[in-house]
Parts: C-alpha cells; sequence; structure tokens
C-alpha cells in the first residue's frame, strides 16, 4: 500500500502471537467471503418478501416486527462494508471492492469513504484524532445517559448525522477544535476512490426506490420507505451507538493496547443468537482481536480469539460478558458515584 492507506496494528503489546499461526489467520478465503454476503442479502431478500405478504394480508403487526430485523441485516451490511474497507472480504482485491462497494451502497454508505476515516479511529485509537470518540467516548455516564442517547436514535435525529459521518464530513479535533478532515489524511489514490464512490452510492440512493415503484408501484414505493428507509433512520443508528459504546466504552485503559477496545461474550440459547444477529453481526463482538489483528478477517475472529486465549495472551485484556460491559458503560460518572 502507498503512504496513508495503512491501518496499522497495535503494536504496543509485548506479546505477539506466534507468526506461523497468525499467517494462517490472516488467510482469506473465497467461499468464506461469499458466504456472508450471501447470508445477508438472502435474510433482506426474505425479509421484503415477508413484507409484502404482511401488506397484502393486511398483518401490520408482522409488518412492524420486520422493522427492527431489517435494521438488523442492514448493520450486518455495515459490518460487510467495514471488512471490504480492510481489504479482508474476498482475496481478490476487484471482488473485494465490487461487493464491499455494494454492501455500502445497499447500507447507505460509501466504503471508500468509510476506508478513509476508519483508518484514523485504527491508527489514532482514542487520541484526538480519532474519529468515533464522539460515539463512544466519556463513558461512564451514569444510567440514563445511555437511554437517552438511544432514545434519540430511535427517534431518527441521528441519521444525519451518521450519513454525514459516513460521508467523511469533517469532525472537531479535541485538541485543537480545528476541523478534522478525515479525507486530508490519505493518499491522493484513495482520496479519487472515495469521490467516485460517494457519485456512485448518490446513483444506487436515486435507484432503488425508482426501482420499487417500478415493480410495486405506490405500494412499491412506501414498502421500501418503511421496511428499509424507517429502519435505517431508526433502530439502525441505535444499533451502531450500542455497539461503539459496548466496543469502547469505559475502557479499562486507554494506554494500553489490551484494554482500549473490548471483545464482548454472549450468552448461550436464543437470545445469544438475537444479539448476533442484531448487534454484533458477522463475529464483530471480537472487537480487541479486531485491533491487534485487523489483518485477521471476520471469520477467523473467533479462531483468533481461541489461539490468544491458549498462549495466555488475552491475560488481563478487556473480554467480559454483554450484560458486564452494559453495567460498566451504565455506571456512576467518576467523582458522581
Amino acid at each position: 500500500m502507498q503512504p496513508g492507506e495503512e491501518f496499522r496494528a497495535d503494536g504496543r503489546a509485548a506479546r505477539r502471537l506466534d507468526p506461523a499461526a497468525l499467517d494462517e489467520l490472516t488467510r482469506l478465503s473465497t467461499w468464506r467471503g461469499a458466504l456472508a454476503p450471501a447470508l445477508t442479502v438472502g435474510a433482506v431478500a426474505m425479509l421484503a418478501v415477508a413484507g409484502a405478504w404482511a401488506w397484502a394480508a393486511g398483518q401490520w403487526g408482522w409488518l412492524l416486527l420486520l422493522v427492527p430485523l431489517m435494521a438488523g441485516q442492514q448493520h450486518a451490511l455495515f459490518i460487510l462494508a467495514h471488512e471490504a474497507a480492510h481489504y479482508r472480504l474476498f482475496p481478490q482485491r476487484a471482488l473485494n471492492e465490487a461487493v464491499g462497494c455494494l454492501a455500502g451502497w445497499m447500507a447507505g454508505l460509501s466504503m471508500r469513504t468509510y476506508r478513509v476515516t476508519h483508518r484514523l479511529h485504527h491508527n489514532h485509537l482514542y487520541g484526538p484524532q480519532d474519529p468515533d470518540i464522539a460515539l463512544h467516548g466519556g463513558y461512564p455516564r451514569g444510567e440514563g445517559y445511555l437511554l437517552r442517547k438511544l432514545l434519540i436514535d430511535l427517534s431518527g435525529r441521528t441519521a444525519p448525522k451518521t450519513a454525514a459521518y459516513f460521508l467523511g464530513a469533517p469532525a472537531a479535533d479535541r485538541s485543537t477544535g480545528q476541523a478534522l478532515r478525515p479525507l486530508d489524511d490519505t493518499s491522493a489514490r484513495l482520496r479519487a476512490q472515495a469521490q467516485t464512490d460517494r457519485r456512485l452510492l448518490a446513483l444506487w440512493q436515486l435507484a432503488a426506490p425508482l426501482a420499487c415503484a417500478l415493480a410495486g408501484g405506490a405500494t412499491g414505493l412506501l414498502l421500501y420507505a418503511l421496511l428499509w428507509l424507517l429502519p435505517w433512520a431508526t433502530v439502525l443508528q441505535a444499533l451502531l451507538r450500542l455497539r461503539a459504546v459496548a466496543e469502547h466504552g469505559a475502557p479499562g485503559a486507554l494506554d494500553s493496547p489490551l484494554q482500549a477496545a473490548r471483545s464482548n461474550r454472549l450468552p448461550a440459547g436464543p437470545l445469544g443468537w438475537l444479539l448476533r444477529a442484531m448487534l454484533f453481526p458477522h463475529h464483530v463482538n471480537h472487537h480487541l482481536e479486531h485491533h491487534l489483528y485487523p489483518a485477521v478477517p471476520h471469520y477467523r475472529l473467533p479462531a483468533l480469539h481461541r489461539a490468544l486465549q491458549a498462549q495466555g495472551l488475552l491475560q488481563g485484556a478487556e473480554v467480559r460478558p454483554l450484560r458486564s460491559t452494559l453495567a460498566r458503560v451504565t455506571g456512576p460518572r467518576p467523582g458522581h458515584g
């Protein structure tokens, strides 16, 4: 990669995984890379068909139930775009870019613009250039703060800020107060790719409702609004916040690679499966491992976790049950307990 394009592994860790094991864990697989997009797009299609049936049958309760379920699949599309932004979806670069951009367009984001912004999060974690601080920083803030934020997300008021973030809008540098322009901190090649991708995203966002209108008339357009725009603007925003806070809120220590990011253990049974589908699709609950080794694709993160654990490299790390994480981030503010 050219300067200004790299994702840096967290090199502060003194204890590192065996290189031979790491080589295997970073190996990309075409069929495993294809499985996640196939499952996600298939689920989206099934939910859309179910929505059309519920509308035709007048089953309004079932129709409303599909809204959060569709938001979960939109969240999964975000994660696929994240994988492609790291060049970890397919070993074939052209296929990685094509599927990653398509997943991004469906989810309402520019994957190649997000690639530029997300570099800052990895390369400057919890530093003044980290663009994600506004979402997950400052915790714990007491019991009511996170709930109030989630209610704002569900109202739709957060959606414009999310759209601006994923289009590379400037944010404030916490140390200077000056505008932080993510697209300036990268190579000219990635900037040009991001600009082209944003234009294609705009075309997709015009074509999608038009296709629904052509296929189903006013009903098709209404179902698009109800089953795609509504979950995106409401439930998805809450899922994005809750996951970000679970990954980075109230870290054990900002200067420790094992405690600045967190992996969340999920309960067994139906609740665990629901959390995986809605909040942590495609193994993103292994977020600490992702920060330690961002070259490992999502489908090998559970194996990476087991390898690190077997070698004692997660001792003292932020790996905790999700219930414990939520108790931590909703605890009293320091000095207010």
